[in-house]
């Protein structure tokens, strides 16, 4: 870091990086739903690849905090808040990835589930946008992602009583793995509106 940058350091836009990687999630939500209608290799490829373009503006967003002296909410808000929303791609692909292995087709509780979190990840999507002038409109987007994470833990639960009627213990081993991950990636969600949540509490 050079003297100018020192004194005078660089305003970083990081509320600008929070919306740009909940933008990727969003947009990995949308391949896993397209995923979970078609599960085609090139589907699946599609979830990695954004998957990993998330991952990297994860990291670019960590890197630029580490380097910034001031930021425009907590910095471990920024953190927090990031690291939920890559959690909730992540479960996504990791959903996808060990559907190729286990060689196991979407369920409809998959499909549900899914069409649910893609629900859920628009409205912290379009809370995080709201971050940069915060309106009553924000408590509106975490209400129904409280209500889409609610709805998701019934699907599971819906969803592991109809799987323990199988007789196939691996399948049920199988299955119940996958619908773990949904159930997982909507916690995140439901983590993320909380953090944002604070983050208004403390900004208004």
């Amino acid at each position: 870091m050079g003297l100018k940058e020192f004194f005078f350091p660089k305003k970083r836009d990081f509320l600008k990086m929070l919306a740009d990687q909940s933008e990727k999630t969003l947009s990995g939500m949308r391949a896993l739903r397209d995923f979970m209608k078609e599960p085609s290799p090139a589907n699946a490829g599609r979830v990695k690849e954004i998957e990993t373009e998330a991952d990297e503006l994860r990291y670019l967003l960590i890197n630029e905090l580490n380097r910034a002296f001031v930021t425009p909410i907590d910095r471990e808000d920024i953190f927090a808040l990031s690291r939920a929303v890559d959690d909730i791609i992540d479960y996504g692909q990791r959903t996808v990835e060990e559907m190729g292995i286990y060689e196991v087709k979407p369920t409809f509780y998959m499909q549900r589930m899914v069409e649910v979190l893609l629900g859920a990840t628009e409205n912290i999507n379009q809370a995080i946008l709201a971050l940069k002038k915060p309106c009553p409109a924000i408590l509106k987007y975490l209400l129904r992602t409280k209500k889409a994470e609610n709805h998701i833990e019934h699907l599971y639960h819906e969803a592991l009583v109809e799987l323990f009627k199988s007789k196939d213990t691996i399948r049920i081993l199988k299955i119940r793995e996958l619908y773990r991950h949904l159930s997982n990636s909507a916690d995140r969600c439901d983590e993320a509106a909380n953090i944002i949540s604070d983050i208004v509490i403390k900004i208004t």
